[in-house]
C-alpha cells in the first residue's frame, strides 16, 4: 500500500490496542469492520472503515487499514486520533508485545507519527480531517497538512527530468569546451607555421629572378666581377669618343681617302666593322 500515491497527510498522536474479543485489559470485543484482529489493523474515531495507508515513525514505514473505531475518550480535544495494533506498535518502539496481557513492554503507550492516506474505504465513516469519537461536527483540521513533495510521483518525475536535463547540459558544455580547445590548438599550430615561414622564407621567384639578372656580372662565389664592372664603365666612354671622332671628320673625308701618311682616318678598320672589332677586343672576345 505504501507504493500508492498519498491523498492525505498529517501528524497525530497515536496509542495502541488489541481487541480480539477476549475481554482482557479493556478489550471491547471484535473489531467493528468485520475483520479479525491482526497486525496492521488500525482504529480511527472517524475515517471510513476500509481506509488504507501507512504511517512513518523515525523513518520507518508501517502499512495499515482502518478496521475498528477508536480511540474513544483519548480522542477528545483532538488529542489522540489513531489507535495502532499492539504488535505494530511494539515493532515501532523496539519493544515486545505480550499476547497474554495484550500489553507492549516498555511502558510507553503513546507515539507521534506521520500518517498517509492512500485510499478511502467504502465503510462507515467520514473522509478528510479526523474528528473525535462521536463528534462529527468537530473536525481536527490541524491533523491535516500538505503532502511532502518526496511522496508525490509528479515531483519525483520532475526532479528526475531536471536531473537528466542538467546532465545533458553538462555533457553538451563539456563537448563544446573540447571543440573550442581543439580550435584554439589548431589556431596556435597555424600561427606557429606562419611565424616559421616569416623567419625562413626560402628562395622565392623574385629572388631567383634577381639572381638571374646579375648572372653576367658575378663570379662563381656570387660576388660582382671586377672585369664586368670595368667593362660596363668603359663601354659608354668609348662609344661617346667614337661618336665625337666620327662627327668631327673633315668635310668630304671618306673611308677610302688618304691622309699625309697615305692612309684614311679609319685605315685599320673598315668603318663600322672597325668599331665592332674594337669592342670585341675590349670584351676579350
Amino acid at each position: 500500500m505504501s507504493n500508492d500515491t498519498p491523498i492525505q497527510y498529517g501528524e497525530v498522536t497515536a496509542t495502541y490496542f488489541w481487541d480480539d474479543g477476549s475481554g482482557i485489559n479493556g478489550d471491547t470485543g471484535m473489531p467493528a469492520g468485520g475483520e479479525p484482529m491482526q497486525k496492521g489493523l488500525f482504529s480511527s474515531p472517524s475515517w471510513p472503515l476500509g481506509t488504507e495507508g501507512f504511517i512513518v515513525h523515525e523513518g520507518e514505514e508501517y502499512d495499515f487499514f482502518i478496521g475498528d473505531r477508536g480511540p474513544g475518550i483519548p480522542s477528545e480535544n483532538c488529542d489522540v486520533l489513531l489507535d495502532i495494533d499492539g504488535k505494530t506498535f511494539a515493532d515501532m518502539m523496539g519493544e515486545s508485545f505480550d499476547e497474554n496481557s495484550l500489553v507492549v513492554s516498555g511502558g510507553n503507550g503513546h507515539a507521534e507519527v506521520e500518517y498517509f492516506i492512500t485510499k478511502w474505504g467504502d465503510g462507515n465513516g467520514t473522509e478528510g480531517a479526523p474528528h473525535p469519537f462521536n463528534q462529527s461536527g468537530n473536525k481536527c483540521e490541524n491533523a491535516v497538512s500538505d503532502i511532502p513533495a518526496k511522496y508525490l510521483p509528479e515531483e519525483k518525475a520532475e526532479k528526475e527530468e531536471k536531473k537528466e536535463k542538467s546532465e545533458d547540459k553538462k555533457e553538451k558544455s563539456e563537448d563544446k569546451a573540447s571543440e573550442e580547445t581543439a580550435k584554439e590548438e589548431e589556431q596556435e599550430d597555424g600561427a606557429a607555421v606562419a611565424d616559421q615561414d616569416d623567419q625562413d622564407p626560402g628562395v622565392t621567384a623574385e629572388t631567383a629572378a634577381n639572381d638571374l639578372s646579375g648572372f653576367g656580372l658575378t663570379g662563381a662565389e656570387g660576388t660582382p666581377s671586377a672585369a664586368g664592372l670595368l667593362t660596363l664603365a668603359i663601354i659608354p666612354a668609348i662609344l661617346i669618343a667614337l661618336f665625337f671622332a666620327w662627327t668631327r671628320r673633315p668635310a668630304g673625308a671618306h673611308a677610302g681617302a688618304e691622309d699625309e701618311g697615305g692612309k684614311g682616318l679609319l685605315a685599320e678598320s673598315d668603318g663600322r666593322h672597325g668599331i665592332a672589332t674594337l669592342l670585341d677586343r675590349l670584351l676579350g672576345r
